[in-house]
């Protein structure tokens, strides 16, 4: 397909994309975004279909030709961050900023709703276009999957920008791409005392230390060394005073895998150890283990299908410890994940920072991989 097209429309969607980094919303908040995607694909005349959802869009194009019904998803909502960078368009709303680069994502999808009204004619079946809230804070997909918006969608298709990735580049492969994503909260509860009379206590903060180092051993000495596991603690708390041993003490983290039995195994691990060691200092623990993100693992009929559409551009990934929603969606139906390079400078801040930039020259690509990627799946569903 002529790469041009790609390019047809590129001002209006960077202008676009700089409108959305300029005013991000949090998760659940992002009023003024919906607001704003509802106008665009109104004066596009894109069919846009009603949800429950509170906010996020739901949009379609049907092709000319009757055929499955497939959907693209990209993610709207921003990150409560201070925006350190000297963009002429940075965030304008104080201390929230798009660090992870989701304004990128919108307007790529966006990019592909403009290009496939002008090609209908190419589309065999529908294409649904979903702007997912609230994938930072959690809870964004199962709001689409619970009220049931890909209701008849047969596959979806998303991705996410990468800026180790040079501008350019898509990096997919079959199976395992991002990390599930599992947060722990302890609370250890001891006795509490004067610091000069220690004897009286049962000290949580002497506990706390000996859970935080016992469970760097879950990975080192459970993990086969092959099968990448993080186990990291990442904030603790205890006490007010500098001369008073606390009645509690206060630790939370997060772990990141790939599959289902490292979780299963990660998680009886650290509650047997932490209630092991708790006991041993005469104490108790309240342990709270919840799934914030599933790993993704992208579909390998449907993968192949993508890259083979892709005219030969898809190189390799490394796999990502962070996390991400959408294999939520790929535990009720087909997906293909990908990463699209944003940036590739060695200097490039990493996602969530203050500091990150996601270039515009990363759209003609986005808008690339959404059109050919959509193209692939509805062709392999057909055949299939």
């Amino acid at each position: 397909m002529d790469e041009n097209k790609y390019t047809k429309h590129l001002q209006e969607i960077i202008e676009l994309r700089h409108y959305f980094h300029k005013y991000p919303e949090l998760s659940n908040r992002e009023v003024a975004t919906t607001k704003k995607i509802v106008e665009i694909l109104s004066s596009w005349n894109i069919t846009i279909l009603p949800t429950d959802l509170n906010t996020g869009v739901l949009a379609e194009i049907k092709g000319e030709s009757s055929g499955p019904i497939i959907a693209l998803r990209a993610d709207i909502d921003a990150l409560p961050v201070l925006e350190a960078t000297s963009l002429p368009f940075k965030s304008v709303n104080q201390g929230i900023m798009h660090a992870c680069g989701h304004d990128l994502h919108m307007a790529s999808l966006l990019g592909a709703i403009l290009f496939f009204k002008e090609h209908r004619s190419l589309i065999k079946g529908t294409i649904r276009f979903l702007f997912q809230p609230a994938e930072e804070a959690g809870g964004g997909a199962n709001q689409v999957i619970d009220k049931g918006v890909l209701h008849g969608v047969k596959a979806i298709l998303g991705f996410h920008n990468n800026p180790n990735l040079p501008v350019g580049t898509i990096a997919l492969q079959a199976g395992p791409m991002m990390a599930g994503c599992y947060k722990f909260e302890i609370v250890i509860e001891g006795q509490g005392s004067h610091g000069a009379k220690p004897e009286n206590s049962h000290d949580p903060i002497v506990t706390l230390a000996q859970v935080v180092d016992a469970l760097q051993t879950i990975v080192s000495r459970n993990v086969d060394p092959q099968n990448p596991v993080v186990v990291s603690v990442t904030h603790i708390n205890a006490g007010k005073a500098w001369n008073v041993i606390p009645n509690e003490a206060y630790l939370q983290g997060t772990v990141r895998l790939f599959d289902n039995l490292s979780a299963d195994l990660v998680k009886k691990r650290l509650f047997k150890l932490v209630n092991g060691i708790v006991q041993a200092y005469d104490q108790t623990a309240r342990i709270d283990w919840s799934e914030r993100a599933l790993p993704i693992a992208n579909d390998l009929e449907l993968t192949k299908a993508v890259i083979n559409n892709l005219t030969g551009k898809v190189k390799k990934p490394t796999l990502s410890m962070a996390g991400e929603d959408f294999a939520t969606y790929q535990k009720k139906i087909p997906g293909v994940f990908a990463f699209v390079g944003s940036n590739g400078s060695i200097r490039a801040a990493d996602w969530h920072e203050p500091d990150f930039v996601g270039l515009d020259e990363t759209l003609p690509t986005g808008i690339e991989y959404f059109v050919e990627g959509a193209l692939g799946m509805l062709d392999y569903l057909i055949r299939k």
